[in-house]
């Protein structure tokens, strides 16, 4: 495959879980719960993981495509209880993220987020962290678009902020992050904080993958 690279972006689009927040643990903790409520047998770490990224349709078309409807509700029942009731003191940011963003923000890049989670999820998120919200110039959730690796979130927010794909990055750690990129026509930067290695990211298609979103204001800048 052929990585797809901006020379120099205007419009950074991050993914939300496991690449600005540390919380991949307690998606599969949530997971495994809801599957225990759902009365089914578990899937494995590596499945759960593997799902990280879609929306939870998606997710559980993938995970338990055995599953009748009345099933599959229970299993998205399970995973909301358990997730809303976590503390999300559980799930920090990656280190560094707060003070990237409003480096970025303050040095002109217009920032946007594109992520797996329901609009409720992200909007909890947000609120946990409050000092984030006014940075992003538009957000897009699987519940209110299409799910990765369908690239309708970033056409969406390629309109809201008036730019090409060509002027625009997505940041993500996992390979659905890379496919809606490259289906967008757009390039992706890989960061190996969360679900997928660097081999599996460069190999799909990230033109670069970095350790974790701090490093991002450094490499743009020797860009």
């Amino acid at each position: 495959m052929t990585a797809t690279r901006a020379e120099r972006p205007s419009l950074l689009i991050f993914d939300w879980d496991g690449t600005l927040m540390d919380s991949v643990a307690l998606i599969c903790r949530c997971l495994e719960a809801a599957f225990a409520y759902a009365g089914l047998p578990g899937r494995s770490l590596a499945d759960y993981r593997s799902i990280i990224g879609l929306g939870l349709g998606d997710a559980l078309a993938r995970l338990a495509p055995e599953a009748d409807e009345r099933a599959r509700s229970r299993i998205l029942e399970g995973y909301r209880r358990c997730y809303f009731a976590a503390d999300l003191e559980d799930t920090p940011l990656f280190p560094g993220v707060e003070d990237s963003l409003k480096s970025l923000r303050e040095s002109g890049f217009t920032l946007a987020v594109a992520t797996g989670k329901a609009r409720r999820g992200l909007d909890r998120a947000l609120d946990a962290h409050p000092s984030l919200r006014p940075l992003f110039a538009a957000t897009r959730c699987a519940d209110e678009s299409r799910s990765k690796p369908h690239p309708q979130m970033l056409m969406e927010i390629l309109a809201a902020t008036g730019r090409k794909a060509s002027e625009a990055w997505m940041i993500g750690d996992t390979v659905h992050d890379v496919a809606m990129a490259r289906a967008a026509g757009m390039a992706a930067l890989g960061v190996s904080c969360g679900v997928d290695d660097v081999h599996t990211l460069e190999r799909e298609g990230a033109f670069a993958v970095l350790s974790g979103p701090a490093q991002l204001p450094d490499f743009i800048a020797r860009t």
